[in-house]
């Protein structure tokens, strides 16, 4: 029998309202719930949204508002679960995990209720260590839970480099890799556009200036604190970033995507999660592409590790 799929957003704040209307602009799912700590946000952000489906550019979509029961038949979990940074607090994801923590571990406890086979989409921040949380201690399957990663920090990197070349970012090819946070560092032996690799760049590219490596890895890091500062809070690049991963699960594209999930030894790093480029189907994430790093970045990778994991200690998640 057909099933349409369906999508269950947790947490309908800024990130979680604007997954909820890219979703729709992007016909993800012919089903969406919306689950929120405070049912009549969710309420209203579904009601709202129901309003918006009479427009003939969108077809049906079934919107609406729900407890953790809407996850049983969801194809794809999307969480947004907790608070996120304030203008004028420490601009560092790392800062929100005691409290964030513990929020997962009660999202996660009314999930697993009913299922453990949605293919479970974390954005909560610091999202490593949500992403690792979720995925080790409530038996979902490998693979079936991942974090967004730096799927974002990729996103902007590419923006930038599009820009500083005067071509179109989707052509931009390569990855952020380690923490969706201050350590995330551009692997720029994966950089190229249209098959011409990083330092051949200038010869065949217009530009104004010589890439600075350094200033455009610290302006990726940075560009999610100028947009919080001026306008509160950042939504619209991860909610993209969110509902991109969940089309290639609904899909089943098999496309790769820099995504988090806890390491099994890759680069001998364990008891962390972090970002590599991965395969990402229906069954979540395929396989993992662990990279064959220079030395350089392999030792940002392992800073990246020790940063996350020292606030992980700091936290009782691992010793």
């Amino acid at each position: 029998m057909f099933k349409p799929h369906k999508l269950a957003i947790i947490g309908l704040g800024h990130v979680g309202s604007a997954v909820l209307a890219r979703a729709i602009a992007c016909q993800l799912a012919a089903d969406i719930a919306c689950i929120d700590i405070k049912p009549e946000v969710a309420h209203g952000e579904a009601l709202d949204a129901v309003h918006s489906l009479s427009c003939s550019y969108v077809p049906g979509i079934h919107v609406h508002s729900g407890g953790f029961e809407e996850c049983r038949d969801a194809d794809v979990i999307i969480c947004d679960a907790g608070p996120s940074i304030l203008p004028g607090q420490k601009m560092d994801r790392l800062t929100l995990a005691k409290e964030n923590i513990a929020v997962i571990r009660e999202v996660m406890k009314n999930v697993t209720q009913y299922t453990r086979e949605a293919v479970f989409i974390m954005i909560t921040n610091p999202l490593d260590i949500t992403t690792y949380v979720a995925a080790t201690e409530f038996d979902y399957p490998a693979g079936r839970l991942f974090g967004t990663g730096t799927t974002l920090e990729t996103m902007r990197l590419k923006s930038i480099i599009g820009r500083h070349y005067h071509v179109d970012a989707a052509d931009v090819q390569g990855y952020m890799l380690g923490e969706h946070g201050n350590s995330a560092f551009p692997a720029w032996s994966t950089v190229n556009i249209g098959g011409v690799p990083l330092d051949s760049l200038d010869e065949f590219y217009d530009h104004e200036k010589a890439l600075d490596r350094q200033e455009i890895a610290q302006e990726v890091v940075n560009t999610a604190y100028d947009v919080l500062q001026s306008k509160g809070w950042t939504n619209t690049g991860i909610a993209m970033g969110a509902c991109r991963l969940a089309k290639a699960v609904l899909f089943d594209e098999h496309a790769v995507l820099p995504v988090s999930m806890p390491f099994t030894g890759e680069y001998g790093l364990k008891d962390v999660a972090l970002s590599l480029p991965s395969i990402i189907g229906k069954n979540g994430v395929e396989k993992r592409i662990p990279l064959h790093l220079p030395a350089d970045e392999l030792e940002m990778m392992k800073k990246s590790a020790e940063s996350v994991k020292s606030v992980m200690r700091a936290n009782q998640v691992i010793d």
